[in-house]
């Protein structure tokens, strides 16, 4: 009997600590793409009104505002991780949404006013995702894009695809930079990677066809449920 204890006593060691260290390796993920995101959006448009400053100064302030902007968001997304974070009973509990699809174009037009020309574009019906799955497409998106101002060489642009289909979503992040990835970049890429297991996605990062990088990442669904049919409809 006395065994049986010792050997259940390890197992609930063994479970809370993998526990611990996946809820570790989760915090690390949501600070390391929220921090490193939004500064180096902040470095690339401080760079970009220090170039100005002399030949340009009204843009200089401009871009210098949007600098404010983005610390201003940083510290936003910044409060709703920790009221994730918070216990649940806690006065931060619940204090902000996590971002989703519907921030995706906020996303492309912060990186654009960075200097980088970025789009993007939606196919299909939009599908009711819950939050954590919006939440992985969002951060994988903000992860490439990051990547692209960070460590693609000679990039001048950066796509952003969301396509929807009855199985699944697909997104995909592509540049026309050199089509290769700094060693830098491989903590982005292994969060990328962590997310998409949580949710048995692909997610594929390399060099794409046209030249460029690309990331991209599918996340299956279940097939949408058959509408019911209308109160008194015969279907013959």
């Amino acid at each position: 009997a006395q065994e049986r204890e010792a050997d259940r006593v390890r197992a609930e060691a063994r479970r809370t600590e993998q526990a611990l260290a996946a809820e570790r390796a989760r915090i690390a993920r949501e600070l390391h793409d929220v921090v490193a995101h939004e500064v180096t959006v902040m470095v690339s448009l401080a760079d970009g009104a220090q170039v100005a400053l002399d030949r340009a100064p009204e843009r200089a302030r401009e871009v210098m505002a949007q600098v404010s902007a983005t610390g201003r968001e940083a510290l936003r997304e910044l409060r709703g991780l920790l009221g994730v974070l918070a216990p649940a009973d806690g006065p931060d509990a619940g204090s902000a949404p996590q971002p989703g699809l519907d921030q995706l174009g906020e996303l492309v037009q912060r990186v654009r006013e960075s200097g980088l020309a970025a789009s993007l574009s939606v196919e299909g019906a939009a599908r009711s995702l819950d939050p954590i799955a919006q939440l992985t497409l969002y951060r994988v998106a903000q992860e490439a894009l990051t990547n692209v101002l960070r460590h693609a060489r000679s990039a001048t642009r950066a796509d952003v695809r969301l396509r929807t289909a009855d199985d699944g979503v697909e997104l995909v992040v592509v540049d026309d930079g050199a089509g290769a990835v700094a060693a830098g970049a491989g903590r982005g890429l292994l969060g990328m990677r962590q997310r998409a297991a949580l949710h048995d996605a692909q997610l594929t990062a390399g060099p794409a066809a046209q030249g460029g990088w690309q990331v991209a990442l599918r996340l299956p669904l279940p097939a949408p449920t058959p509408a019911s049919p209308a109160a008194g409809e015969v279907h013959r």
